[in-house]
């Protein structure tokens, strides 16, 4: 159990680097280019499922073992962190389209754990 809080924490931490860099440098392009920010809602939206992707891989990968628990709670986690900022700072709960995303998020990390405890975990010999 201690090693699966472990595994979530740095799934976790992985999304949110991924996701203020991603902030970072789409802020940047959008302040100092013509670029408007309908322009790269698509964008946005390929590295948000990135992002939890590979928060979903490391915490697999760190985890190694139950890789879809393990990307589904690191899902959660970050779900769970994005909706208490949303309620408590701007008091606004999801909406439907956001309700559709954040269920996409979670399957993706999901997938994300599965391939990452595939791939950081030995195979055994039969």
């Amino acid at each position: 159990m201690k090693n699966m809080g472990i595994a979530m924490i740095y799934g976790v931490v992985a999304i949110l680097v991924v996701v203020l860099g991603s902030s970072l440098l789409f802020s940047l392009l959008l302040k100092f280019t013509t670029l408007q920010e309908s322009s790269l809602s698509w964008v946005i939206l390929i590295l948000s499922f990135l992002a939890l992707f590979i928060g979903g891989f490391v915490s697999g990968g760190k985890g190694k073992e139950k890789g879809w628990l393990m990307g589904g709670a690191t899902g959660l986690l970050y779900i769970l962190i994005v909706f208490l900022f949303n309620f408590l700072g701007f008091d606004s709960t999801f909406s439907t389209e956001q309700f559709f995303y954040h269920t996409g998020f979670l399957a993706t990390a999901m997938i994300g754990g599965i391939i990452g405890v595939n791939v950081t975990t030995p195979a055994r010999n039969a």
